[in-house]
């Protein structure tokens, strides 16, 4: 199969028109038909969702049938032309993209803030019209500026978008990446997105907390869960170190930090972000949301 990478996906993403979207999207049924014909009852804990970068070379309709089977609610991460093909099949869509200048070019650089403001203007009524709520966004390359410097260069972007996110009940996302795979990104600490969050004072701003970005930057997982997931909109996994399968292959535990998850009230969606490193992705996946199932 055809090796991608998210970067690569997240760079060719510009907002552009899209079909008419479909509203009022069911959740999938939280019944698991697992690849020898047996079925399990998912416990309903956790909103389960996944990245479709990561299992690129599936079709898109195939793949949400796999996923229904599943029991996963959302197929995320996509273009507004793809949301239709996936709230057909009854799911949803919990992390839209299609706006913004890919991950190095964001609200950390003053000279893109109109440019960033234009194409979020364009795409925030999509995302509401479609019944979706998370759109992402990043802060960027750091580019040598101090954290408080960077703090308030994304703050008044940000600012000019977020009246239109309240409006239209979107919540704009800034993805906590780290910023050794993702050289120099700023938004690369829990603590600096959530001081971001409280600068921009906005209940329609929050963090994607990614659980891989984020054991390579800090690590304490479960105590950064349970502080601060009042301010995540959108949680991610993956194995670490690889980004590969969230088993006892890797260094975290996963069934405690759904547990912990869970025990916050948490009532956003878990998304899939791993790449597979078995030949039967389908059974990767298949194997890590019956991890997260707690």
């Amino acid at each position: 199969m055809k090796n991608i990478t998210r970067r690569t996906a997240i760079k060719t993403v510009l907002a552009g028109s899209a079909a008419a979207a479909v509203s009022g999207v069911a959740n999938a049924s939280p019944v698991v038909t697992n690849l020898t014909g047996a079925t399990a009852k998912l416990k309903g804990n956790i909103r389960h969702s996944v990245s479709k970068w990561c299992f690129g070379d599936y079709e898109l309709n195939e793949f949400c049938e796999i996923c229904k089977r599943f029991g996963i609610e959302s197929v995320e991460l996509l273009d507004p032309k793809d949301w239709p093909v996936v709230q057909k099949h009854g799911l949803t869509v919990a992390m839209a993209q299609g706006a913004g200048l890919g991950i190095d070019r964001g609200f950390n650089d003053p000279g893109l803030h109109d440019e960033l403001a234009a194409s979020y203007e364009k795409v925030i009524p999509m995302v509401a019209e479609a019944g979706l709520t998370n759109l992402i966004c990043f802060s960027g390359r750091r580019n040598g500026v101090t954290d408080l410097q960077g703090w308030e260069n994304c703050e008044k972007g940000l600012k000019l978008i977020t009246p239109i996110a309240e409006k239209y009940k979107v919540v704009l996302t800034m993805e906590l990446l780290n910023s050794i795979g993702h050289k120099d990104y700023l938004c690369d600490h829990t603590v600096w997105g959530v001081e971001l969050c409280r600068r921009v004072g906005s209940p329609n701003f929050k963090l994607l907390y990614d659980i891989y970005h984020m054991q390579i930057m800090e690590g304490d997982i479960i105590n950064h869960i349970r502080k601060y997931h009042e301010f995540f909109s959108h949680i991610h996994t993956g194995g670490n170190p690889g980004r590969n399968e969230i088993d006892e292959t890797q260094e975290l535990y996963y069934p405690a930090i759904m547990k912990a998850i869970v025990d916050t009230g948490y009532k956003g969606f878990v998304g899939q972000e791993f790449v597979p490193k078995q030949p039967d992705k389908i059974a990767s996946l298949e194997k890590c949301i019956l991890i997260c199932d707690v």
